[in-house]
């Protein structure tokens, strides 16, 4: 049994007991999430697809971790007129381990 959920405007294929990083979500470490924006479920071979949502399935899950991801360089530069600019960004993440799909 697998589901498609949608969260922060990505998509993401999960069973139980998956471990995924999603874009930062508002909960401590150790709170339960659940996911309603189910795109697609597959149970038993039987393929279910929303419109754009399927209705009454949901997918529960525990936030492991709460973190930052490795830093990436953005340097901006054009030649021969000194400009140069040099920045750093670290995108933020929840570590999150699927517990169920309930539907």
């Amino acid at each position: 049994m697998y589901a498609v959920i949608e969260t922060g405007g990505k998509q993401y294929r999960v069973q139980e007991g998956d471990t995924l990083y999603v874009e930062k979500l508002n909960a401590e470490v150790g709170e339960t999430i659940n996911f309603d924006k189910v795109l697609i479920l597959s149970k038993d071979g039987e393929l279910q697809a929303g419109k754009p949502f399927v209705d009454g399935v949901k997918v529960e899950g525990s936030v492991l971790d709460q973190g930052k991801a490795k830093k990436i360089i953005v340097f901006k530069y054009k030649a021969k007129k000194n400009y140069r600019k040099k920045a750093g960004h670290r995108q933020p993440f929840t570590k999150v381990k699927i517990e169920k799909i309930v539907g």
